[in-house]
């Protein structure tokens, strides 16, 4: 049976001594960022999420769920925990109060997000796209489509969802053929079918509302010709009341690998009365407001399995006996040692403890620098947070999802047989985690979209957030010798990091085939060199409380993780510059 406990500790860690957040407090939404109102947050949080979500996650996934006749119906336990949820208000938390929300910082929101994606995925995949079609709405929407559809969206009594793939057109969105046809008042019914809509159809909430991309007859070809549009399960009045039926139909859903509670739909569109939003065939513009955001969710999907996964890995290696340490019994008055005492098991739980603790950081900086680019009156750091957001999105995404399902793989591993069997259940998140890599953009697109785009925009100028503040920690630290373990290899790494930028950079614009054969490893390269810069700083905090005498197992716990990362898990950088320096040509020129 696993077993979950939310890592309040950590996130109070992150949130105040890592981000130390209320230094902010005078940045609208960050009044009440403080240990104050937080930590009563995060434990309400980890309540519902330990208590009411969890229980129902390896039920869930043996139930799945049920279709007929385009209706789609949960396990028992789904609906009402759902309405537990909202109940609660996490929908509203960070919501713009103008349309009933609360306002707060999605910095603060991001451990509940966290605790819901380790507790129950399935479930948590409905109110995360809720929240980023939300988002779409709020940017682009008219302001009578805003008062039509986002108050009931805020509270979470309705949910939403983003339809772009076709069967056809699935990373190439350029190639969709769903129509919009106008009509004189100014709606247009849209007409086709969409494939994996996750939760387009369900019985939590009473409506949900789509976020659809569709052409219009003047459309021109490819991704310039498309417009967003949205639509609903059931007409919503411009008052805001629900009214009839709308063309809209599930056909069908898919039968997955994982995520067997949460529906991935087949929607059919049968002259759906639906508002355009935005500008004409400027749809992708306001479609990449959802698709950002999301891929910081993907990422945290990727976070949560991996933690809980830790979880069970740790606490089944400390209870399961197998033979004795390579150096003696450790526990003499047993039967045998339990496994945690043999290195390559506690080489997998430190991989685990690494990520999830390097990557926890990462994701809540990632959102303090979002609210930052949102909501700072001072426009150069407004600029110089979105710089660091646009560069690191990729990253984190990739990251955090290859590194989830490493993760859950490993913990499968520390079972040994056992891991494999249903019934121990860590086997669930191997299937769970596996589909974060491929959606909101497979970590592959990523990678392309870190070395195409990212990297020369504008002359670097998006590597300068990250390259900048990194040099100069190790130049602050450098003559400390109690961080030289710690400035040295990042000092070293971010060395090799730019050997490889410039090597892509200079390749890549004589042959674009060199940037695209190296982009992975050097993704994956970046993520590690950042995760570096992000344990040596907590290796500061850490060090400077432990000098005062402040809970001595936490933070010597940060110190010796930080140590495995840099002597364990970092090096893997060197056999990354190998191969992206040895060129494209052994994989463009092999015969497959």
């Amino acid at each position: 049976m696993p077993i979950y406990k939310a890592p309040v500790r950590d996130f109070q860690f992150v949130l105040h001594e890592y981000l130390n957040v209320e230094q902010y407090k005078d940045v609208p939404g960050f009044a009440d960022s403080g240990p104050e109102l937080m930590n009563p947050v995060l434990e309400a949080a980890a309540q519902l999420c330990e208590e009411v979500l969890f229980p129902l996650n390896e039920k869930g996934d043996k139930i799945g769920l049920k279709y007929a006749d385009g209706k789609v119906t949960m396990p028992d336990g789904f609906k009402e925990a759902y309405k537990t949820y909202v109940e609660g208000g996490w929908p509203s938390f960070t919501c713009d109060p103008a349309y009933g929300g609360q306002g707060l910082p999605d910095v603060l929101n991001m451990p509940l997000m966290e605790m819901v994606c380790s507790s129950n995925l399935s479930f948590g995949l409905t109110p995360g796209l809720s929240h980023g079609a939300y988002n779409a709405l709020l940017t682009y929407g008219s302001d009578a489509l805003k008062k039509r559809y986002l108050p009931k969206m805020v509270t979470g009594h309705w949910s939403g969802v983003m339809c772009l793939t076709e069967p056809q057109a699935g990373t190439d969105l350029g190639l969709i053929r769903t129509k919009a046809e106008p009509n004189a008042d100014g709606s247009y019914n849209i007409t086709g079918g969409k494939i994996f809509i996750s939760s387009g159809e369900h019985e939590l909430t009473e409506n949900i509302v789509h976020l659809i991309l569709a052409r219009l007859p003047d459309a021109p070809p490819g991704i310039k010709g498309i417009s967003l549009f949205v639509s609903s399960k059931f007409h919503v009045n411009e008052d805001g009341s629900m009214g009839e039926r709308n063309k809209i139909r599930c056909d069908g859903i898919e039968h997955k690998m994982g995520l067997h509670c949460s529906p991935t739909c087949v929607m059919s569109y049968d002259g759906a009365k639906a508002y355009l939003v935005g500008e004409k065939h400027k749809g992708m513009r306001a479609m990449f407001v959802m698709m950002n955001a999301a891929r910081l969710y993907v990422g945290v999907q990727g976070l949560g399995i991996g933690e809980v996964a830790y979880q069970n890995a740790l606490a089944y290696a400390k209870d399961r006996l197998q033979m004795r340490a390579l150096t003696g019994a450790k526990f003499p008055d047993k039967p045998a040692d339990p496994i945690i005492v043999h290195p390559d098991v506690r080489r997998m739980i430190l991989t685990q403890k690494a990520f999830c603790e390097g990557s926890r950081a990462l994701a809540l900086e990632m959102a303090l620098k979002i609210d930052l680019a949102h909501r700072h009156p001072d426009p150069q750091v407004k600029k110089e947070c979105d710089d660091f957001v646009q560069l690191m999105t990729p990253i984190t995404k990739s990251y955090l999802t290859d590194g989830g399902f490493e993760m859950a793989s490993l913990a499968v591993q520390v079972y040994g047989g056992y891991g494999y069997i249903g019934e121990y259940g860590v086997e669930q998140y191997v299937r769970d985690a596996r589909i974060t890599m491929i959606y909101e953009g497979t970590n592959g697109v990523q990678a392309l979209d870190l070395v195409g785009r990212k990297l020369p925009l504008s002359a670097g100028r998006y590597l300068r957030s990250f390259f900048h503040p990194a040099t100069e920690f190790v130049a602050k630290h450098k003559d400390n010798p109690a961080m030289a373990e710690f400035t040295k290899p990042l000092h070293q790494h971010i060395g090799y990091l730019q050997q490889a930028t410039m090597w892509v950079a200079s390749r890549g614009m004589g042959n674009p085939d060199e940037a695209g054969a190296a982009a992975t490893e050097y993704q994956k390269m970046f993520a590690h060199v950042a995760m570096a810069y992000i344990w040596a700083r907590q290796a500061v905090i850490a060090q400077q409380k432990l000098a005062s005498g402040s809970d001595k197992e936490f933070y010597q716990g940060k110190i010796d993780t930080a140590r495995f990362f840099m002597q364990r898990i970092l090096p893997a950088n060197l056999g990354l510059l190998a191969s992206i320096t040895n060129g494209s040509k052994s994989i463009m020129q092999a015969a497959i």
